[in-house]
């Protein structure tokens, strides 16, 4: 992980050195071999997307909800919520990869329980070359019963990354840690998947 001394909480490109580990809780244990429902997702290129029926293999990482420079977290101890800080160095890492994993035949995409409109600002801000996924209404979520945390009284999605086949989740990475290096690793194992 990489620190700043002296950055604002709400610089949200640098991770604390003394993030909190989150623990595996098995809450994804059950995902591995599940069909994903036909549900269609707002995206963030003003499309919907089905991740049921794409065509090609897919990553899909989710995480709790991005920030925005100059603005405080959801809550002051945000920091020291396990697995919480982290979804914008995530999200650049995959940015960074996104070539990488094309090429090895993999589409990306963001998923998040943030409303469309708020994650349309942060992928035109990091310049996404993918888009996010809005899973506002829950529906995937409860669909698929995915690892979630409430903070704030809002339902927010816990970190975790996803390999969907065919329609079928065939790989999961719970918990996920460190966010800022994920998507090397994501990319690494893609490279003999």
């Amino acid at each position: 992980m990489t620190e700043q001394p002296g950055a604002a909480s709400a610089d949200w490109l640098w991770l604390p050195a003394d993030l909190p580990k989150p623990v595996d809780d098995g809450a994804a244990d059950h995902l591995v071999g599940l069909a994903v429902p036909p549900i269609a997702l707002q995206s963030t290129d003003a499309s919907t997307v089905n991740l049921s029926a794409l065509p090609r293999r897919t990553i899909v990482y989710a995480y709790p909800r991005t920030g925005r420079p100059g603005e405080p977290p959801i809550v002051a101890d945000w920091d020291s919520i396990p697995g919480a800080r982290g979804c914008t160095p995530e999200s650049c890492g995959f940015r960074d990869h996104h070539a990488e994993l094309d090429q090895l035949g993999f589409d990306v995409y963001g998923l998040s329980t943030q409303p469309t409109e708020y994650q349309r600002e942060v992928a035109e801000r990091l310049q996404l070359p993918f888009a996010l996924l809005s899973d506002a209404d829950l529906e995937l979520t409860h669909a698929l019963r995915l690892p979630t945390i409430t903070v704030a009284e809002q339902p927010l999605l816990r970190r975790f990354t996803l390999v969907i086949d065919a329609g079928t989740i065939s790989h999961v990475w719970y918990p996920v840690f460190p966010p800022n290096t994920h998507a090397a690793e994501v990319t690494a194992w893609a490279e003999t998947a």
